[in-house]
């Protein structure tokens, strides 16, 4: 996903009283293997009506278990249960602090199934979006990241429990309805009513879960490896989004042939009502609504949404605190489809770039890519997850090389291709693929915060010798190559020195004079204290 605002989003999202906590665990027993929603929408008013059906395993005896759902706050908004049953027979339940928790008659033994049935209704307080598009036209917009989807379904609102899903939306008929997965029916209902129903048949996470129901204009953009390319845009934007749009494919392609097989039945890309700038649902991405210009500048965003659908949807984060996994992934891969693309120089400036805000954020507010302090999930939305998990990826790839980088890119997509992986995960598979022992590198760039601090020093005399001191001046040390750029009358090298001490030192013949480079092709990242490079 692609911010617009962060501190826009934050207060929309504590606005919303939400659970929203990433130290919530959900229940170890419990594996949802099925959703089934049943929405009725309509244009009289907000409220919605429901009926969802939970297909479920049960790895352990339990007495009870629980879902996540919004009860009715103060505002009136919320959703009110009226009937609850669980294998076809009534049950025992309670819906209290956003939770309904379920007792079975029986309890559940290991190894048994279960089907839930939930009957209620209400107005979402989030997740789903009902307003006005630009255009003045009503719509509704499934918005469910990170937890938000509980506003108006009852879920397992955790990455770690993916499931299939089916979307079967009744709505007024002078809608169009897009969704996770594939079209199976669209049918007329009495009183101007239609049903239209999707179906997923690939497990995902409730956050990239997702529907729409609009005035949509869509077009068969294309198809990639025989997946279908849709562009759905508001019938107003026709011209400009189908025009905007049309670029998928090129992502999709490259990195089909980079990571592996897409996972999904299709790739729509929707013009939509997010508090996103992008949302990557799998799938069906959605993107604001004013990304349409008709300028064709939407081709950076879709890189960054579409390589979402390889990593964090299809590969995703067992817990929230490795959403760099994600985040991190989609904004380097992004970098390097500019690369690929359009010249190295691309990849250069973006990470010079990344690095510059990377430093920014540690000066204003220090902390490690993986922070299990933060119990805010809006707060993980962070440079350290986007910009400083790039530039992780970056710096690995330079250090285990390029063709063993992407061969255990690749390999980890395949191994937890439509599961989930924790930081471990990917360690593992990288030090499997270089044969190198990657823990140090790992802890120092994910687990501490912030970067090395260096000062730098240059002394020569006539004879044509000179010293170097690099020193590192914040707390821990760290272990890296730095690369010099080194010019003189006789021309220009590149040194790469180990640095693993507070203090290095190492002799080089250069004229009196030399100009020295700190890291010239952008490779580490790092922080040049104000007062270096002195003679």
């Amino acid at each position: 996903m692609l911010k617009k605002s962060l501190s826009f989003i934050i207060l929309l999202f504590l606005s919303s009283s939400l659970r929203g906590q990433a130290d919530y665990k959900p229940d170890p027993l419990v594996d949802v293997i099925h959703y089934e929603f049943n929405i009725c929408l309509n244009d009289s008013s907000d409220a919605i009506a429901g009926v969802t059906e939970v297909e479920m395993n049960f790895s352990g005896p339990v007495a009870s278990f629980s879902l996540d759902l919004k009860n009715i706050n103060q505002a009136g908004k919320g959703m009110k249960i009226s009937h609850v049953t669980f294998n076809s027979s009534d049950v025992t339940w309670t819906h209290s602090e956003n939770r309904l928790r379920i007792t079975p008659s029986i309890s559940e033994s290991k190894g048994s199934h279960g089907n839930l049935e939930i009957t209620y209704s209400g107005v979402p307080a989030d997740g789903l979006i009902i307003s006005k598009n630009k255009f003045g036209d009503r719509t509704f917009f499934a918005d469910h990241w990170p937890d938000r989807a509980s506003c108006y379904l009852p879920v397992v609102d955790h990455p770690s429990d993916k499931a299939t899903v089916d979307f079967n939306i009744t709505a007024p008929a002078h809608y169009e309805v897009v969704a996770s997965g594939h079209l199976t029916e669209e049918s007329d209902l009495p009183g101007g009513q239609k049903l239209t129903r999707w179906k997923e048949d690939v497990p995902l996470p409730v956050k990239v879960m997702t529907f729409a129901a609009a005035s949509f204009a869509t077009e068969l953009v294309g198809t990639v490896n025989g997946i279908p390319v849709w562009t759905w845009v508001f019938p107003e934007n026709r011209t400009e989004g189908f025009y905007d749009y049309s670029v998928a494919v090129k992502p999709l392609s490259f990195y089909c042939n980079l990571l592996g097989p897409y996972s999904y039945e299709k790739l729509a890309n929707v013009q939509s009502k997010t508090i996103f700038g992008g949302l990557e649902n799998a799938g069906t991405i959605f993107y604001f609504e004013n990304s349409v210009t008709g300028k064709g500048r939407d081709e950076d965003l879709m890189a960054h949404e579409i390589a979402h659908q390889w990593f964090g949807n299809s590969v995703t984060e067992k817990e929230w605190h490795h959403i760099w996994l994600s985040e991190g992934f989609a904004t380097y891969l992004a970098a390097v489809y500019r690369e690929k693309n359009y010249g190295e120089e691309n990849l250069t400036e973006i990470m010079r770039s990344a690095r510059e805000k990377v430093i920014r954020s540690f000066e204003r507010s220090p902390g490690a890519v993986i922070d299990t302090t933060i119990t805010n999930l809006m707060s993980l939305l962070n440079t350290n997850s986007y910009q400083k998990g790039a530039w992780v990826l970056h710096m690995l790839r330079y250090a285990v090389g390029e063709e063993k980088f992407w061969k255990g890119m690749r390999l980890y997509y395949e191994r937890y291709r439509n599961g989930n992986a924790i930081t471990d995960d990917f360690r593992k598979c990288m030090e499997e693929v270089s044969g190198r022992d990657l823990e140090i590198f790992f802890h120092q760039w994910l687990y501490v915060s912030g970067q090395p601090d260096l000062k730098i020093r240059q002394e020569s005399d006539k004879s044509g010798k000179a010293v170097i001191t690099i020193e590192q001046t914040q707390d821990y040390i760290y272990s890296f190559n730095l690369e010099l750029g080194v010019k003189d009358s006789k021309g220009s090298r590149t040194i790469s020195v180990p640095v693993k001490e507070r203090i290095t030192k190492i002799n080089i013949k250069a004229e009196p004079g030399f100009e020295l480079t700190p890291d010239p092709d952008v490779r580490l990242l790092f922080r040049i204290l104000p007062d270096d490079m002195q003679h």
